[in-house]
C-alpha cells in the first residue's frame, strides 16, 4: 500500500491517515481495492497488477471525461507498479440502492428513476464517446469478435456445464454455439462495448449515477451492455420493468442514431443468452472451482431468467442441444437447491440510546456487535436537529461531512464484512449489529441505516433493521396524544 499512499501524498499535499479496505467492491476482479483518508481529503486506490488492464481502464476514464461522462476523475498512476489512484465515488452501488428500495418484488420508484437514468446514459457510452476512442488499448481483444464469444462459451461450458454436472452432447453443443456465434456476429458491432455493465458497476452519488468497471470495453454490438444490466442475475427485475427500462433506452438510443427497433430485437434475447452464459462461467469459476460459494448464490436467479426467456423469448437460431442444457440446468437438484433461503444470514441492525436498555439478543448467539458512537459530533447539540433523527437529509448531510463519521463507519463495516463472510463460509444464520449513541435519535440512527444499505448489496443476506430510540419516541408521542385526548374528553 505503501505506493497508493505516496500517489496520494504526492496529489493532495497531504499524507494519507486512514486506508480502509473496500471489500465490497473487490468482486471478482482480483483488484485490492482502498479507500485513503487524509487532510479532510479522500481518494479511492487500485492496485493491479495487469498493465494491459490498468493502461484500458485510464485511457478510457480519460476519453469519456472529455466527452462529460460521469466516470471517476484519475489523481495519479504508477503503472509499473500497478497502482492508481483516482475520485472516491461515495459507497452506495445500484445494485445496494436498489436492495435499499425494494419489498420482495416490489421495487420503489426511487429505484426505476435510478435504472432510468442509468440507460440513459448507455448510449453516450455506446455512440457518441465509442465513435473516437482509442481502440488500440483494449485488452484482450479490440472488438467482441468470434476468439471473445468463443471464450464466453466455453468458459460456460467448462466452468459451469461440466462443474455443475450437467450432461451435454459435446460435438452437438459446439455445433450450437458456432451457429449462435454466427448469428450474434450478424448484429452491427461498431459500437463501444462497455463489457461488464451491471448494477454493481454503477455508483450513485447525490442521486446521479457514476460508472466505474469499463476496463474490459472493446468494440461490440450495442444489444449487449443493455442485456447486461436488465438480466444482472442478483438485481431481480421483474419482467415487465425490464420492459420499461429497455423501451426507454431505445428511446435514448434513437437520439444518437438512426434506430430500427425491429432489427435491434431481432438479435436481442441472442445477446441475453450469451450474457447469462458468461455470467454463469464466472459464478462456475468462482464458486465450484475456487470454492467461493457466495459467487453460486447469483445461480437461481440466472435460472429464473432463464425460464422466463424460455417461454417468452424465440430466437431465430435453432441451438436444440443448448435448450436441452438449459433445461438439465433448471432441473437439477444440485442447482435449484442453491435457492434454499434456509442458507441466508440474517443480519439484525439496531439503533439505540445508551441511557434506555440496549437490544435484546433473541438469538442466542451473545449479542454480537456494539458500536458506542459518542464520540461522535452530535447533532443533538444544535436547535436546529433537535426535532430531525438520523434519517433525516439535513442530519445526514452534517453526519457525511464529518471526516470522523466516515472513518467510524469504514472501521466498523469492515469488521461487520469480515464477520458476514465467516458467518456465511460456516453456515451461521443471525448476526446482531448494534449502534448506540446518547438518545439514539441521530449518530447511531444514521450510522444503522448507511450499515443496512451497505448489506443490503451483499448476497445470501437478509437485513433487519429497528430503531429503537425512535420506537421509543412514537410509543411516547402516542400515549401523551392518548391522555391528552382522555382530558379533552373529560
Amino acid at each position: 500500500m505503501d505506493i497508493l499512499k505516496r500517489l496520494f501524498e504526492q496529489h493532495f499535499h497531504s499524507p494519507a491517515e486512514l486506508v480502509v479496505p473496500l471489500q465490497g467492491q473487490l468482486g471478482g476482479s482480483g483488484r485490492a481495492i482502498v479507500r485513503l483518508t487524509g487532510g479532510g481529503q479522500t481518494a479511492v486506490g487500485i492496485l493491479y497488477p495487469v498493465r494491459e488492464e490498468n493502461v484500458a481502464f485510464l485511457e478510457f476514464s480519460r476519453h469519456f471525461r472529455r466527452h462529460g461522462l460521469p466516470v471517476p476523475e484519475i489523481y495519479a498512476e504508477a503503472l509499473n507498479e500497478g497502482a492508481y489512484l483516482e475520485e472516491d465515488l461515495g459507497d452506495t452501488t445500484l445494485y445496494e440502492f436498489l436492495g435499499a428500495h425494494r419489498n420482495g418484488e416490489a421495487i420503489e420508484p426511487a429505484a426505476i428513476e435510478a435504472y432510468r437514468k442509468v440507460v440513459a446514459a448507455l448510449p453516450r457510452f455506446q455512440v457518441e464517446a465509442g465513435r473516437d476512442l482509442n481502440y488500440k488499448v483494449c485488452y484482450p481483444r479490440a472488438s467482441f469478435d468470434r476468439q471473445s464469444i468463443a471464450w464466453d462459451l466455453n468458459y460456460f461450458k467448462y466452468y459451469f456445464l461440466r462443474l455443475a454436472g450437467i450432461p451435454f452432447n459435446e460435438q452437438a453443443l459446439e455445433n450450437d454455439f458456432a451457429r449462435l456465434t454466427r448469428f450474434l456476429l450478424a448484429a452491427p458491432h461498431e459500437y463501444f462495448l462497455y463489457r461488464d455493465f451491471q448494477s454493481r458497476n454503477v455508483m450513485l452519488r447525490d442521486g446521479e449515477p457514476y460508472f466505474l468497471d469499463y476496463q474490459g470495453g472493446r468494440r461490440g454490438a450495442l444489444q449487449y451492455d443493455i442485456a447486461s444490466l436488465l438480466y444482472d442475475a442478483k438485481a431481480d427485475l421483474s419482467p415487465a420493468i425490464r420492459q420499461e427500462l429497455l423501451d426507454h433506452y431505445l428511446d435514448c438510443l434513437g437520439q444518437y442514431l438512426p434506430l430500427d427497433r425491429a432489427a435491434f430485437m431481432e438479435h436481442y434475447y441472442a445477446y441475453v443468452y450469451v450474457r447469462i452464459m458468461q455470467a454463469l462461467g464466472a459464478y462456475g469459476f468462482r464458486g465450484f472451482y475456487e470454492r467461493k460459494t457466495h459467487f453460486l448464490q447469483s445461480v437461481p436467479y440466472a435460472l429464473k431468467n432463464l425460464r422466463w426467456l424460455a417461454g417468452n423469448a424465440t430466437l431465430p437460431v435453432a441451438l436444440p442441444t443448448l435448450m436441452e442444457a438449459f433445461k438439465g440446468m433448471m432441473a437439477s437438484e444440485k442447482l435449484t437447491g442453491l435457492a434454499d433461503p434456509a442458507a441466508r444470514l440474517k443480519v439484525r441492525v439496531f439503533s439505540f440510546s445508551f441511557h434506555r436498555q440496549m437490544p435484546a439478543d433473541e438469538s442466542g448467539n451473545g449479542g454480537g456487535f456494539v458500536f458506542d458512537g459518542r464520540s461522535l459530533p452530535n447533532p443533538g447539540r444544535e436547535e436546529r436537529f433537535k426535532q430531525l433523527t438520523g434519517k433525516d437529509e439535513a442530519v445526514i448531510d452534517y453526519l457525511r461531512a464529518e471526516e470522523s463519521v466516515q472513518q467510524f463507519a469504514e472501521t466498523a463495516f469492515a469488521l461487520v464484512d469480515a464477520s458476514v463472510a465467516a458467518y456465511q463460509r460456516r453456515g451461521f444464520k443471525d448476526l446482531m449489529v448494534s449502534f448506540g449513541c446518547t438518545g439514539g435519535q441521530h449518530r447511531s440512527v444514521y450510522l444503522a441505516e448507511l450499515l443496512a444499505r451497505h448489506l443490503g448489496g451483499k448476497g445470501g443476506v437478509e437485513v433487519v433493521l429497528r430503531h429503537l430510540g425512535l420506537e421509543q419516541r412514537e410509543l411516547e408521542r402516542a400515549e401523551r396524544d392518548a391522555r391528552s385526548a382522555e382530558t379533552q374528553a373529560v
